[in-house]
């Protein structure tokens, strides 16, 4: 069952999640490094194939109801490329047991400022 059904779940669960808007990718990435075995440099890099479909489908979404920005998506797109490109050439290089701490340290930070942010109109 541990070979295909759990990952199987475990991928619709966090896409489900993701489209909800919890952080879907964050916690497939967990759960692969954590139950499932999957080493951190692997699992980051399935996150990042997972990533793509689900925000190409948010941003059809985004601009169906009218709320993509386009001025913020095209002085962000540039950016945020080259800020990916030379992080993924950094988390190549540096050691896994490195990464452990502060991307800790990050989902700690990320979700206590998810607890205390505001609801705006949605």
């Amino acid at each position: 069952m541990k070979t295909f059904i759990l990952p199987l779940l475990v991928g619709f669960g966090t896409g489900i999640l993701s489209a909800w808007g919890v952080g879907g990718g964050t916690l497939l990435l967990l759960c692969m490094t954590l139950f499932l075995g999957v080493d951190q440099r692997t699992a980051q890099g399935i996150n990042l194939l997972y990533f793509l479909p689900t925000a190409g489908v948010s941003l059809l979404f985004l601009r169906k109801n009218g709320r993509l920005a386009k001025q913020v998506l095209l002085s962000s797109v540039p950016l945020g490329v080259i800020a990916s490109v030379a992080c993924s050439f950094l988390a190549t290089s540096v050691d896994v047991a490195l990464l452990k701490k502060p991307f800790g340290l990050f989902l700690l930070f990320a979700g206590i400022l998810t607890l205390f942010q505001k609801r705006g109109n949605s």
